[in-house]
């Protein structure tokens, strides 16, 4: 029976490594050097094993004193020390007390113990050396520039200079993930710049790339079924063992293979002395720093992209003769697996739009959903593949709305929520995330209304705050609800339904204008701070819509203005093309003959509100909409001007709006 103890057991490389001395020898004993938390994880692998009476917990800590070890350490044969922080960004505190102090403590136990130390080292070890690094090679003077580089060869150099010490090390290059099935732990090495390159898939032409060297890539189940083959071997103390691709792979192609994957445009070849300019340019003041603002934009950590070339040549020839065929694969070969794998599972922004439909298969909360624009909506993006939860105050009507969105062949579902009620939308986000564990899009369609000038408003306060309520704190709260589990998935588009009185600053609507001027100005500060995390708004200036909202005034009961099902349309298009703003040509007149004749603006506005009197609810009484003026002639002589900036269609617009190739 063969016995090992293993460092870095549970890690990426690790697992593979007991797992693959398991399947090789049927009777071997591992002990594995895991903390007290990762023992329940340790559990776990050896139970998918079928090892659970041959795979062991040997609690402590690499970077503690002595290992950190509460018992005696079993009898082994091998110590395979895997354990290490191969993290490029980590700080030199950080790498030393695990690469260098845990090293030293491993090779005490291996000598005490009389057992063969397997060292995993790395190939950073050659530092900057030019030229051929043969597998005897360690000491040429080469300098070494990262923490990564320099507690790497601190490590190996006090396991080669252990007294009575047997030992061998393994140099991988850099290791990326199951050429097989892709699967990778975490974002390193490569994998920085796969973003990256997917932003690429927009640009349409063929690239020159700069000369950026060559690196050197092998999959971690290669590097794996080497070890476990050179560890099974007799003999061979003292040797070293380059786990590399025989041949250099430049960046060209490495990046063509992705690139073929990513749907990025392909590559014309290299500019050529561009590697030799770049190095010139890095030796300009201030330069290095330009360029390291520039890769964090890119999401690269300033201290990876340096180090992800190599100026040596790793040399493989002894250990790929020991080998007995086992061979790294092309790079080409399985570029694709790792990308898919990537995309499906890693990338930060993953859950954004790729191909196809935006819309199905995403969740979609619209509040005010029972009746009007938000039903509409419901049953546009129903139709679309998205799944539509529905959010309205009264439950009865909410789950007739729901039940039409189903019976059309939609996925629906309801919530009631008073969305003025702060507890009640925290236990709303709550249930939705437990149910869906995320929303996509969010729809602030609910709003309340208020048509009473300013003066007749001198003893109510409550019309404001009510208005306030619900079109600004109300969808405010729902915004700030779900932003958190938005930028957690680096996506969400919030629409906010707003109006064309924002821009026209219709009379008498003081309230409903303040409130959703204050939703605009709150969307464009919050669109600003989370464009990084790709969370998107779109606010839409809806123009008068045939809803139950305007139905108390009678002077809009008369008039053209869009169905609900046009005013969806237009919610449809902020859902899937994500513009900051939908307006109208009206608005868009209105807006600028506010700043270029202000005046005239205002007298044509006040002529308008004399006009056009108050509702009936505003006066007390029942009786239709009054005039302050008689006649027809200079209501119509009007028409055309007070109409639009009132926000109601005018007759020429009307017609306008049907006109082939102008339909805004």
């Amino acid at each position: 029976m063969v016995s090992y103890i293993v460092t870095g057991g549970t890690g990426f490389l690790g697992r593979r490594v007991v797992q693959d001395l398991l399947a090789r020898d049927a009777d071997a004993v591992v002990h594995v050097l895991v903390r007290e938390a990762s023992a329940a994880k340790l559990a776990d692998l050896a139970d998918a094993w079928n090892a659970t009476d041959r795979v062991f917990p040997m609690l402590g800590d690499l970077a503690a004193e002595n290992l950190g070890l509460q018992d005696v350490p079993p009898r082994a044969d091998h110590i395979v020390h895997l354990g290490a922080i191969y993290d490029m960004t980590a700080d030199e505190e950080a790498a030393y007390a695990t690469n260098v102090i845990g090293t030293r403590s491993v090779i005490a136990l291996a000598t005490g113990l009389g057992a063969m130390l397997h060292h995993v080292s790395s190939v950073a070890v050659a530092g900057d050396h030019r030229g051929e690094f043969f597998e005897d090679d360690f000491d040429l003077g080469q300098n070494l520039e990262s923490p990564y580089h320099r507690t790497k060869f601190a490590a190996e150099k006090l396991v080669r200079e252990a007294r009575g010490l047997r030992w061998r090390v393994y140099r991988p290059a850099i290791i990326v993930g199951d050429s097989r099935t892709g699967e990778m732990d975490k974002i390193d090495g490569p994998y920085y710049f796969f973003p990256a390159i997917a932003r690429l898939a927009a640009v349409p032409a063929p690239m020159v790339l700069p000369d950026l060297g060559a690196t050197n890539i092998v999959p971690v189940d290669y590097v794996a079924a080497a070890m476990v083959e050179l560890i099974g071997q007799p003999g061979m103390n003292r040797r070293t063992f380059h786990l590399v691709n025989p041949r250099p792979q430049p960046f060209a192609e490495v990046y063509a293979a992705l690139a073929r994957a990513a749907g990025a445009p392909a590559t014309l070849g290299t500019l050529p002395g561009s590697g030799l300019a770049l190095r010139a340019l890095e030796q300009i003041p201030g330069v290095p720093q330009v360029r390291d603002q520039l890769l964090r934009q890119w999401g690269i950590p300033p201290q990876v992209a340096p180090h992800a070339s190599f100026a040596s040549v790793f040399v493989s020839d002894s250990t790929r003769a020991r080998l007995r065929g086992i061979t790294p694969p092309a790079f080409e070969d399985y570029a694709a697996t790792l990308w898919e794998f990537w995309r499906t599972r890693m990338d930060p922004d993953r859950a954004r739009p790729h191909r196809g439909d935006p819309l199905h298969g995403r969740i979609v909360l619209i509040t005010g959903a029972s009746s009007g624009i938000g039903l509409a909506t419901a049953h546009a993006v129903a139709r679309r593949g998205a799944t539509v939860l529905m959010v309205a105050r009264n439950l009865d009507d909410l789950e007739t709305a729901a039940a039409e969105v189903r019976s059309a062949g939609g996925a629906a579902q309801a919530y009631s929520c008073d969305i003025t009620d702060e507890k009640a939308v925290e236990l709303l986000v709550k249930q939705i995330l437990a149910d869906h564990r995320h929303v996509d899009y969010l729809v602030n369609n609910a709003g309340r209304s208020i048509r009473r000038s300013v003066l007749d408003s001198t003893d109510r306060m409550h019309d404001f705050e009510r208005t306030m309520a619900v079109n600004y704190f109300g969808a405010v709260r729902l915004i700030l609800a779900l932003l958190p589990s938005m930028r957690e998935r680096r996506f969400g588009h919030i629409v906010n339904i707003s109006s064309i009185a924002v821009q026209t600053k219709l009379p008498r609507f003081a309230a409903y204008v303040a409130s959703k001027s204050a939703l605009d100005t709150f969307s464009e500060i919050a669109a600003v701070e989370n464009a990084d995390a790709g969370i998107t708004f779109t606010s839409v200036r809806m123009p008068l819509v045939r809803t139950p909202m305007i139905a108390p005034t009678e002077l809009y009961r008369s008039i053209p203005v869009h169905t609900p099902e046009q005013a969806a349309g237009i919610v449809l298009r902020a859902l899937t093309e994500r513009p900051d703003r939908i307006d109208t040509p009206i608005g868009t007149f209105a807006q600028l003959l506010d700043t270029v004749l202000p005046s005239v603006k205002k007298a044509v506005l006040h002529r308008g509100f004399r006009m056009f009197g108050e509702s009936g609810a505003a006066r007390g009484d029942s009786r239709p909409d009054t005039s302050k003026q008689s006649g027809r002639s200079p209501l119509l002589a009007l028409a055309p001007i007070v109409q639009p900036l009132m926000g109601m269609p005018s007759p020429a617009t009307h017609i306008t709006n049907r006109i082939p190739g102008l339909n805004w």
